[in-house]
């Protein structure tokens, strides 16, 4: 045996030719073996680091950026180019994730709040979406940024963070979108996700100073049962991961219909996650079990998978050309979110200490991702108090009204950039 033959057992191997680099493109097993090893490597990274703990940077963006960083060097130096088969286990990691986002709204949500206070989430959310657009539109245009590019940089890597980018980037390559559509709302997500940890604690402790606010001392969480550990078991995770499959089937029907609404391009991932969605109210109904462990198990599950694979695949090459244009809109990005958490989040959220509190979270949200709202909620509340609200009911309605309105914004306006 030969090493072009042991070499075909982990993928194809292909010989540049007019000066271009050879590549090698891995097989999907051994890909998803250099995935864990990027999960891996980046709770090790994160875990010896307190910089990255503060900013709640996940793991697999981490050593992912990193191993991508490695290969775009390798790839320059003219050695070699690595290619990994990844798509359909992308896709898989990327629809399972969301259908979890969405499986963990529970109608029982609204008792919390009321019904007018979230409507008031859902209005601000949307706002800053649309205008988040428009920012990056306008200054697009002005520094004669690509159009897609320019959404790249605006709601689809802000407030959707890595996932809805990376799915946006497939919507808008199919419009004409330059090749790097992907990459650069990718780069932009997880440059998003360090501006929203570093802007949202200072934005909430300079609302909290200048008006003097404080927590309200009956406002504690629930007593927590220490001497109960929930034992995640066979039977039920085997039971939890056929109904996570059962309802993306379900999602599909749901994806069929978005999808067929005109001028709308809808990503795959909306139609699980109004399956989610509906499945887990429909079972609180019928009083069925709903394995919410099991399913925040399988979300995170997949979320690691879903990012490892998306920034261990980015050519960092293909920002080359973008990368000051990129910087310039990401600027903008977050001095308007702060502006924004400041003046609109603080005041409709209660002009009081829970509005600051939400505001924090809203900037996680807004320039990043869900688990970054709630970093932003937690490091506050560690040094100024617990609200109730904003723990609980705030980051999930939030970053669920952004799955659901963010990318049929981005749909809609992409359509008059064709």
């Amino acid at each position: 045996m030969n090493l072009q033959s042991a070499l075909d057992y982990f993928g194809t191997y292909t010989k540049g030719v007019g000066g271009a680099v050879s590549t090698f493109k891995f097989e999907y097993l051994t890909s998803l073996g250099i995935a864990a090893i990027v999960i891996f490597l980046g709770k090790f990274i994160v875990g010896k680091s307190k910089l990255l703990q503060k900013y709640a940077i996940p793991a697999p963006v981490v050593a992912g950026l990193l191993f991508s960083i490695l290969v775009a060097i390798i790839k320059s130096l003219g050695i070699l180019g690595f290619e990994f088969d990844v798509d359909i286990t992308k896709d898989l990691a990327q629809n399972i994730f969301f259908l979890a986002v969405g499986y963990g709204f529970s109608a029982g949500l609204i008792k919390n709040a009321g019904g007018k206070f979230l409507v008031k989430i859902a209005f601000a959310t949307c706002l800053l979406i649309t205008l988040q657009n428009v920012v990056g539109l306008l200054v697009g245009k002005l520094i004669n940024l690509d159009s897609f590019l320019a959404l790249q940089c605006s709601s689809a890597s802000m407030s959707g963070g890595v996932g809805t980018a990376a799915a946006m980037g497939k919507v808008f390559e199919g419009m004409g979108a330059p090749a790097n559509v992907t990459e650069v709302g990718v780069a932009a997500g997880t440059m998003g996700n360090i501006m929203g940890s570093l802007i949202g604690g200072p934005v909430a402790a300079y609302l909290i100073s200048k008006y003097s606010l404080k927590s309200d001392p009956n406002d504690k969480p629930e007593q927590e049962l220490s001497d109960l550990v929930y034992e995640l078991k066979d039977k039920n995770m085997v039971s939890a991961f056929a109904l996570t499959l059962f309802i993306g089937a379900l999602g599909m029907p749901i994806y069929f219909l978005l999808d067929n609404i005109p001028y709308i391009e809808m990503p795959k991932f909306i139609g699980c996650l109004f399956a989610g969605a509906i499945m887990r109210n429909v079972l609180e109904k019928m009083d069925k079990e709903t394995y919410v462990n099991e399913m925040n198990a399988i979300e995170s599950m997949f979320l690691d998978l879903y990012l490892a694979l998306v920034l261990m695949t980015m050519d960092i090459t293909k920002l080359i050309p973008v990368a000051g244009k990129m910087g310039i809109v990401l600027l903008a990005q977050a001095i308007f979110i702060a502006v924004f958490a400041i003046i609109v989040s603080f005041n409709m959220f209660g002009k009081d200490y829970g509005g600051a509190v939400m505001a924090a979270g809203n900037v996680g949200w807004g320039c990043g991702s869900g688990p970054n709202a709630v970093a932003n909620i937690k490091a506050v509340m560690d040094e100024y108090g617990y609200h109730h609200i904003a723990w609980i009911l705030y980051p999930s309605f939030a970053v669920l009204i952004d799955d659901i309105y963010n990318p049929i914004f981005l749909s809609l306006i992409s359509n008059f950039l064709k």
